[in-house]
């Protein structure tokens, strides 16, 4: 399996960034880290070896990317509003700079984002933000609403709220969609969300279903047995579904 390692300093992050791609063809996906993750999280826990023959084959290729989540959501040293605003500077890396590079060194037409735990987040506020640029999420344990409090899960923003964050969580944006061409674009897209049933981000999840159930968006959700938090279940889901 080809292994390409990138770096690169970014003038919208005003730091170096890096990055691994797996595999020479195919699909491509966006792979988004856990909160504690960086771009050789997926590797470390083997998930890529779980989707070694896909990767081998030339069916899927991997490019896994730092998530940022101690300088974004997990910066309690910062203001909120400065978290939300790295947040947004880190979505214009991905959009200006990740998907072009995919873009420029794979020439496939089919680009999908998945993530687990924050990774999940991130991969869906970015989707449903920027449909018409993806054609499958794969969202595993993800939490879509950072404002609440669930369980030893507290709100990220400390009570903090302004537009930037209401336009960049999905379970908030969603209800008041009605731009035609957005849905049209969302309706499109194959969406994966897998769940543990004794997940705390559980209901969360729910929610989000019917969500998008409202808004005539198809998609797919799936309740694994117990919490399922974990890189185990990890690698079993990604067999799966990606």
């Amino acid at each position: 399996m080809k292994r390409d390692y990138r770096r690169w300093y970014s003038p919208r992050l005003h730091r170096d960034m890096e990055l691994l791609i797996f595999g020479h063809a195919g699909a491509k996906v966006l792979m988004f880290p856990t909160r504690e993750g960086r771009f050789w999280e997926y590797e470390k826990l083997d998930i890529v070896t779980s989707l070694a023959g896909k990767v081998g084959a030339g069916h899927l290729q991997l490019y896994c990317i730092e998530g940022l989540a101690q300088e974004t959501f997990y910066a309690s040293g910062r203001h909120p509003a400065d978290r939300i605003r790295r947040h947004a500077a880190f979505e214009d890396y991905i959009l200006n700079e990740v998907l072009p590079l995919m873009a420029q060194t794979n020439p496939h037409d089919c680009t999908m984002a998945m993530g687990c735990s924050l990774g999940a987040f991130q991969a869906a506020s970015l989707v449903f933000r920027h449909p018409h640029l993806f054609r499958k999420l794969v969202a595993f344990s993800g939490r879509y609403d950072l404002t609440t409090q669930v369980e030893c899960f507290g709100d990220l923003f400390d009570g903090y709220y302004s537009d930037d964050v209401y336009f960049h969580t999905p379970t908030h944006f969603l209800p008041g969609l009605d731009c035609a061409w957005r849905l049209s674009e969302l309706r499109r897209l194959d969406i994966v969300f897998v769940i543990g049933k004794a997940d705390p981000f559980l209901d969360n999840n729910r929610h989000l279903s019917r969500l998008l159930d409202e808004k005539g968006i198809r998609h797919q959700l799936h309740f694994w047995d117990g919490r399922a938090h974990r890189a185990g279940a990890w690698r079993r889901m990604a067999t799966l579904y990606v």
